[in-house]
């Protein structure tokens, strides 16, 4: 459990607070206790905690625990990265209380991460280091993908690139022309034969063309423009869409894959964008933010074939190699999906965390799933994500700044309910938790942000 001073500890460089489950809690508490109140634990979607209790073998009161422990690490975590700067080697949670283990490669940070309430490990290779090297793994593999190399990712449990292959020699061949040492890499044997789930074999389904079907990630805005974030496999710019009840329903106007692996559909005024993710039956999830969860947290899926299934975060910055090449930068989970699933919801408690992309296996025996995380998507796009209360477009043309005004504030930072930053001259608290988008400035998203 977060001690009380790990807020202290974090405030010099974020003032972290206590993660609030926005939209499940209604305001941030101060109090670090990772329990929800009763009345806050009623409002987690039945579906979510039905298939928590299926598949992680969690009792609703512990999945409301879990939920709130992740939350809380995320926020500690978001703080230890900043004050440690280039000496941070990772994060991640384990088990079902969700205990925080922080990185570094400098000894000398360990008592600042125990004093903020998380276990320390002192390791050889930064987090940036690490990055360096798949991101020199994945040029090679945008070229041309790798044979038999179907994976590859940052593993921080372990310090390393890990590099999945079905031939010791095809691992090799793929090193050296990244140019990337085996002194930073594990290389494991692999029979895994990553497929995209968007078969023309069939949380809201739709179909491209009126034949083959994907399901929704997350209703999104662009201005006034409504739409919604898939797979970028599901179809190219120009295709057209009709929703789950066979109606017409929009095109496709942006497309990545492979390299990445998402899209964005415009809908027409027929369809009205929603902050909810279908339950099936079993309760809507809403959505109310975008905050990354950490390596090892839950996280659950809603796809228009197997519904909802759920599991844990095991790598990010992942590449995958499918048949129609390789896709970098997308998250390794152990939930299962299947064909038609392509493009549905990721989500973590109720921050989403990305939309469907591919994997191996099935719901009946098990398997791992990618999902190309949302943020990049919407930023790649200029969309903004619905969510309970979250602002409008961010605003383009003659009313941007002409200039940063500077302050604390920064595109790209997580944001925890009760921190205050500063933008220009002037203060702000943070009213919900987020991930700080381009032109989510504190002056023109008060719903995110209230002027001190």
């Amino acid at each position: 459990m977060l001690r009380r001073r790990a807020l202290a500890a974090c405030t010099a460089t974020v003032a972290v607070g206590a993660l609030g489950l926005a939209g499940l809690t209604g305001t941030a508490s101060a109090d670090p206790s990772p329990r929800l109140s009763p009345a806050a634990a009623d409002q987690l979607s039945p579906g979510l905690l039905k298939a928590m209790r299926r598949d992680l073998g969690l009792t609703a009161d512990r999945a409301a625990e879990r939920i709130g422990n992740e939350s809380r690490a995320a926020g500690v975590a978001a703080g230890l990265q900043r004050s440690l700067g280039t000496g941070f080697a990772g994060a991640r949670v384990s088990g079902d209380a969700a205990e925080l283990t922080v990185a570094t490669t400098d000894a000398t940070d360990t008592g600042r991460i125990a004093e903020a309430g998380a276990r320390a490990v002192v390791v050889d290779h930064s987090l940036a280091e690490l990055d360096s090297a798949k991101a020199a793994l994945d040029r090679v593999a945008l070229r041309k993908a790798p044979k038999d190399v179907p994976v590859w990712y940052v593993d921080v449990r372990t310090n390393r690139v890990v590099v999945q292959a079905g031939r010791a020699t095809a691992a090799d061949t793929f090193l050296a022309a990244a140019g990337v040492g085996r002194e930073l890499v594990t290389v494991t044997q692999s029979a895994e034969q990553p497929r995209t789930f968007a078969d023309l074999r069939g949380g809201d389904a739709y179909y491209m063309n009126g034949s083959g079907r994907c399901s929704i990630g997350f209703p999104v805005k662009r201005g006034t423009q409504s739409g919604f974030v898939s797979a970028g496999h599901c179809g190219t710019p120009g295709v057209s869409t009709s929703g789950y009840n066979q109606q017409a329903q929009g095109s496709f106007q942006g497309s990545t894959f492979p390299g990445r692996d998402y899209s964005w559909v415009a809908t027409n005024t027929g369809w009205t964008p929603r902050p909810l993710v279908n339950g099936y039956g079993n309760g809507d999830v809403t959505v109310t933010g975008s905050t990354e969860a950490l390596e090892g947290s839950s996280v659950c899926r809603s796809g228009s074939t197997t519904g909802w299934h759920c599991g844990t975060v095991q790598q990010r910055n992942t590449s995958v190699t499918y048949q129609e090449g390789t896709v970098s930068g997308v998250t390794r989970t152990n939930v299962c999906a299947e064909p038609g699933d392509s493009g549905g919801s990721f989500i973590s408690g109720s921050q989403a965390q990305g939309v469907t992309s591919g994997g191996s296996g099935n719901c009946s025996q098990g398997g791992t799933t990618y999902f190309q995380p949302v943020n990049p998507a919407l930023q790649a796009y200029g969309l903004t994500l619905v969510t309970s209360g979250t602002p409008t477009d961010p605003p383009t043309g003659p009313t941007d700044p002409p200039t940063n005004p500077g302050g604390s504030w920064a595109a790209g930072t997580s944001y925890a309910a009760g921190d205050v930053v500063t933008y220009g001259s002037a203060s702000y608290r943070c009213l919900q938790g987020h991930q700080a988008q381009p032109g989510w400035t504190p002056p023109n998203v008060p719903a995110l942000w209230q002027a001190l």
